[in-house]
């Protein structure tokens, strides 16, 4: 106490100036109209500033969110756009009910937003991680999406993170069809460019054409049906010739992908459910 008073003692004079110094400026700015109104107009210049620097930090922070929500709502979209096309190219048919079934099998959909945290694209094993895990709901076996097209299959589930096995893995194998020709094969990546897969076991007597879409088939209980998988960019003889390997240009860059989002689907669950029991109860003893 006594070196405050002392500290007040030495510097008084100081003070003394400060607080004359505010109530000037007080007594100018708010008894003159001219010097009132500069002090109004560049307060609130400043406070505007501040108010925008605050607003672009928020902004800022808050984009991981806004990345997470447009990546499921593109994926929505996606499907949604899948389904709008094909029932405009077959308005003439009798195919409506399909395309209500599918467009009502949609809204069942809960996908669960996630951030690609790790990622390689240039091993044959390639596995990609994320940061959501069986706290947020995800499980092993299911698909996961972007707003481009088909990324992988949960692998790996731990509490706050899962890993994938994507497209670019040797062992992946996800059945697809060509859009609108109704003919299936499965998706295989040989290893090489990542903009590039191969669509195996297409029938011989299958008639499409460089640059039709290649989605999902939806026979697998992972991934629902029109999901985007890529396009037709050449055609090959199988090894046995027996029946066609058609080269895809992928629809998703796993080079730059962050945002995914994983299919979390009742009915789809149920299905894959009832396929395992199945092969189980054929197993010999």
């Amino acid at each position: 106490m006594h070196n405050l008073l002392e500290f007040l003692a030495k510097y008084n004079h100081w003070f003394v100036f400060v607080i004359l110094e505010v109530v000037s400026f007080v007594l100018l700015f708010q008894y003159n109209s001219y010097q009132g109104s500069v002090w109004f107009s560049s307060a609130n210049a400043v406070t505007g500033k501040l108010y925008e620097w605050d607003s672009n930090v928020e902004t800022f922070f808050s984009l991981t969110k806004v990345n997470q929500e447009l990546t499921q709502r593109n994926a929505y979209l996606e499907q949604q756009v899948q389904q709008l096309s094909e029932k405009l190219t077959d308005a003439t048919k009798d195919s409506t009910f399909a395309q209500r079934s599918q467009m009502s099998l949609l809204q069942s959909y809960h996908l669960i937003p996630a951030k690609v945290v790790a990622n390689s694209i240039d091993k044959p094993g390639n596995l990609m991680t994320i940061d959501k895990g069986r706290a947020d709901g995800v499980r092993k076996d299911m698909g996961v999406v972007c707003g481009t097209g088909v990324v992988g299959i949960v692998y790996l589930v731990a509490e706050h993170y899962s890993v994938l096995i994507p497209v670019l893995n040797i062992k992946s194998n996800i059945s697809c069809t060509i859009k609108n020709r109704g003919y299936f094969g499965y998706l295989r990546w040989k290893g090489g460019p990542s903009e590039y897969a191969y669509m195996e076991d297409v029938p011989r007597h299958a008639h499409f054409k460089l640059g039709d879409y290649v989605v999902t088939s939806g026979y697998s209980a992972v991934f629902p049906p029109g999901v985007l998988v890529g396009k037709v960019l050449h055609v090959f003889n199988s090894a046995d010739g027996l029946s066609y390997r058609v080269q895809l240009k992928l629809s998703t860059d796993f080079a730059k992908l962050r945002d995914v989002c994983v299919i979390d689907d009742a009915p789809m669950r149920e299905r894959l459910e009832l396929m395992r029991a199945a092969q189980d109860s054929i197993k010999p003893d």
